[in-house]
């Protein structure tokens, strides 16, 4: 059961959402029937700081909300579906896009594009219109290449802030705590692990070097461990043998990025995720957009934190990552602007 304390850490999730000063915050579900959307509309649902909750999707959004609406917490929920659009958004100062196919076994996130990328752009197309300045948390893969996507719409739309768009990481630093606990004989939750670059395979970058508790991991211990972290999303699809990817657990990490980014919007200060945002650490090499610690802020993104000192096996991963996200975000801003 989910407590109310009020904490700072970036694992108050896993202790019960940290519940901040009091407002008003209304969130919008985009995909909310799907694997995803189900577990983390649950979530929010039980979270104090969401207010009210409106549930989108193409089919079967109101039958989760008249569902999760029986949840005894204080916030309403309503559910849309097909050409109700406008009325999902309308008013939402946080979107939550989960929307989109899952992966089956076999297949990559970069095989995912041609479907979910066309799911993305038109759900930007009517953010752009119905809620200009929502903060928006991108989960639909590949997220290396949709959050592109959703600039480039924004930009042809006249209304893109950098600092209001997210591609939501967190679940690679929730399985880093997890997996490297796991492996230390540790609680997760006093284990923080900072990882870097995309989200996907190589792209993915953790830092071992710099939590206390991932120091030693060496040799071929070390390689497994940055394996699972890598590829952890391939673990599940194998072991749900295709009926479905990762939901469950990128429902919560979902709904902790929610959490910190309603407890940032309310005021809070020393608030930081992960998250992939226009980013000018590696601009000059052809990467527009970087995921890495982020201080969030009533303005959305506050600080882009540095990545830090680097252990060689550190400076090769990053090395490997750089030109893969480079091809991931220029595949995305060529489907957004192609005719």
């Amino acid at each position: 059961m989910f407590t109310r304390s009020v904490a700072r850490s970036s694992s108050a999730l896993a202790r019960g959402f940290a519940s901040s000063a009091k407002a008003n915050r209304k969130v919008a579900v985009l995909g909310a029937a799907g694997g995803i959307g189900q577990p983390m509309s649950l979530l929010l649902k039980t979270d104090p700081l969401v207010t009210g909750l409106s549930l989108y999707d193409i089919r079967g959004a109101p039958g989760v909300a008249a569902d999760i609406s029986h949840v005894n917490t204080h916030s309403e929920v309503k559910g849309y579906e097909k050409d109700d659009i406008k009325a999902a958004l309308t008013g939402a100062e946080v979107v939550i896009i989960p929307a989109g196919v899952p992966r089956k076994p076999g297949m990559t996130r970069d095989d995912l594009f041609n479907t979910n990328a066309s799911i993305v752009r038109d759900l930007a197309e009517a953010c752009a219109e119905y809620c200009p300045k929502a903060y928006i948390g991108i989960i639909s893969n590949p997220v290396n290449s949709t959050v592109p996507i959703f600039a480039e719409v924004y930009k042809k739309k006249g209304v893109f802030d950098e600092k209001r768009l997210f591609g939501v990481t967190t679940l690679d630093v929730v399985r880093a705590s997890r997996f490297l606990g796991e492996i230390k004989g540790s609680d997760p939750k006093d284990i923080k692990v900072t990882v870097v670059g995309g989200h996907s395979g190589a792209t993915i970058v953790p830092l071992l070097s710099q939590t206390a508790q991932g120091k030693d991991v060496s040799g071929e211990a070390y390689k497994a461990l940055v394996n699972r972290i890598q590829f952890g999303g391939d673990e599940v699809v194998k072991a749900k043998a295709g009926t479905g990817s990762a939901t469950l657990s990128m429902g919560f990490a979902g709904a902790r990025f929610a959490n910190s980014l309603i407890r940032a919007l309310n005021g809070e200060s020393g608030v930081v995720e992960p998250t992939f945002v226009k980013s000018p650490l590696y601009e000059s090499e052809g990467v527009e957009y970087f995921a890495t610690n982020v201080e969030l802020g009533p303005e959305g993104v506050k600080k882009i934190n540095p990545v830090g000192e680097l252990s060689a096996e550190e400076q090769e991963l990053l090395k490997a990552c750089l030109p893969d996200l480079a091809k991931n975000i220029k595949k995305g801003v060529e489907f957004a602007n192609q005719a």
